[in-house]
């Protein structure tokens, strides 16, 4: 599959990290066999298309050469592209990986840069595969916390339409581009919260929207929990931004963030809730 997929409904993408650091769960798939296990499981719990990273971009993780992240997430995307059935994106800023990864059967780059290598457009373009644009402030593993917004949400909307236009200059067609506004990229937890808030200066910008706050530091600002306990303040967060209008869910737990986004679909009317809809056998408890 190739390009922008369909997002007439929200979309739950699966992160498969295939790293020993990430910030919440480096190290549990570093190996390919591994790696590929997990996100097989997330397919079976209903992630509609797969994030393939081999470099952490939590702050202070080391550099990451080439030539290690080529070796981790290329036999990854080879075995899950004969057998997932679904898009597959490479996370990577480097032009050179995501040129590896398209070839290896990937139809998506999730730049988390803000495009500071305009070849990754070229890249994408040449391929025909699609695009995220990620709002920053800062260099890939650099923590910004500091950075002084006079309106974050209209910021962050004006930064992101300056990269759309860089893309489209650099060969993209606009139908082939998302846009993440970085929740904790070059912000801090309050300004996460205020650029949630005006999610709609994103949306106005006219591109599906992909929105990352999985296990986020803001989460974990405002709950006091670990990032692998943040999974309530991850559906809360979910939520909100699916109401405002968000197309593409980046997520660590995709169970639960399917399961709420069938139950959300059910009652608010969007599917079919068959009248002789009961619990199966095996699912009820106990007298």
């Amino acid at each position: 599959m190739r390009g922008l997929p369909d997002v007439a409904r929200p979309l739950v993408m699966g992160v498969v990290n295939v790293t020993p650091d990430s910030f919440s769960d480096g190290g549990r798939y570093l190996g390919a066999e591994e790696a590929v296990a997990h996100g097989q499981q997330l397919l079976a719990e209903g992630a509609d298309l797969l994030d393939i990273g081999g470099e952490s971009t939590r702050p202070g993780a080391e550099p990451l050469a080439e030539d290690e992240e080529r070796r981790r997430v290329i036999p990854v995307i080879e075995a899950l592209h004969g057998r997932a059935g679904v898009p597959l994106s490479i996370d990577t800023y480097k032009a050179g990986i995501a040129d590896a990864a398209l070839a290896a059967g990937a139809s998506m780059v999730n730049d988390v840069s803000g495009l500071r290598d305009p070849r990754l457009a070229e890249v994408c373009a040449a391929a025909g595969a699609a695009l995220v644009v990620t709002h920053t402030v800062g260099a890939p593993k650099e923590k910004v916390l500091d950075h002084a917004y006079h309106d974050v949400a209209a910021e962050v909307a004006a930064f992101l339409g300056e990269k759309l236009e860089l893309a489209r200059a650099h060969g993209m067609e606009a139908d082939r581009l998302l846009v993440d506004p970085g929740p904790d990229f070059g912000k801090s937890p309050a300004q996460t919260v205020a650029m949630l808030r005006g999610l709609p200066a994103v949306l106005a910008l006219g591109r599906p929207v992909l929105l990352a706050v999985s296990r986020k530091d803001f989460v974990g600002a405002l709950t006091g929990r670990r990032p692998r306990e943040r999974l309530a303040g991850t559906l809360a967060a979910v939520g909100y931004g699916v109401d405002a209008g968000a197309h593409v869910l980046r997520v660590h737990d995709v169970g639960a963030v399917a399961d709420y986004l069938e139950v959300r679909a059910a009652l608010r009317g969007e599917v079919e809730v068959p009248a002789d809809l009961r619990l199966p056998e095996h699912l009820r408890r106990e007298e």
